[in-house]
């Protein structure tokens, strides 16, 4: 079962310096269709213009995944810890007890273009932390490459929650599979570009959830880059 969730439809605004879009219900934003899928809780599509960002605020008891497409984003938290994201980088930052940071444009020419993504926790007021890890250009090139799981395996960074996530890099008409284990549900999110996904087809922006399937067949309409979501 395969149940599409069009770009078009999302939530969102453009603020001049935030443009926004949200895929699950924040902040003003409320649809109670579309709360949550399983443990995935947000997937926000940000385009934040050069120089500009998300001065110091707090999060707790969320797993914080961010993803980005074009330029850079400049990270700062009450950890100590001070990184520039760029393409290729998976981020995660575990809010736990509670943290503080802060996300700006690392430019003041060009603008940033990420992901943003929350993870829903096993367990609350777990111990905060960070972590961030580089994945190359040609470990995702037709194929799917593990970025974050719960066990950290084949270098990803590490969540926790009982998910997995991979990227994709596919050329027109390059395809991959995913098996899913019984019980398990799966979230693909389109990141840029076009598939199909069992004959469904997907643009830059849609997203859909995935239930009560054993293998998924992902085929690129086009150049495309495709986040997966493996979920309890």
């Amino acid at each position: 079962m395969i149940n599409v969730r069009r770009s078009d439809e999302r939530g969102g605004a453009d603020h001049g310096w935030l443009n926004t879009r949200h895929t699950f219900s924040f902040d003003t934003y409320h649809d109670p269709r579309y709360l949550h899928f399983r443990s995935l809780r947000v997937i926000n599509e940000d385009r934040v213009q050069p120089g500009q960002g998300f001065p110091t605020h707090p999060h707790r008891d969320m797993e914080i995944i961010t993803y980005v497409l074009e330029g850079a984003l400049q990270h700062k938290d009450s950890l100590g810890n001070g990184s520039i994201i760029r393409p290729g980088d998976g981020q995660r930052m575990s809010a736990g007890s509670g943290i503080l940071h802060s996300e700006f444009n690392a430019s003041q020419t060009e603008p940033v273009h990420l992901l943003q993504i929350w993870i829903l926790p096993e367990h609350k007021g777990i111990q905060p932390g960070y972590e961030q890890r580089s994945f190359p250009e040609e470990e995702k090139r037709g194929r799917l490459r593990l970025i974050a799981a719960r066990d950290g395996r084949q270098g990803a960074v590490t969540i926790h929650q009982d998910a997995e996530l991979y990227v994709a890099l596919l050329d027109k008409d390059q395809k991959v599979e995913h098996s899913l284990a019984p019980g398990r549900h799966a979230w693909l999110q389109v990141a840029r570009g076009g598939v199909d996904l069992d004959g469904v087809a997907l643009n830059q922006g849609d997203g859909a959830a995935v239930s009560q399937e054993e293998l998924l067949h992902i085929r690129g309409r086009q150049p495309s880059e495709i986040l997966l979501f493996d979920l309890a």
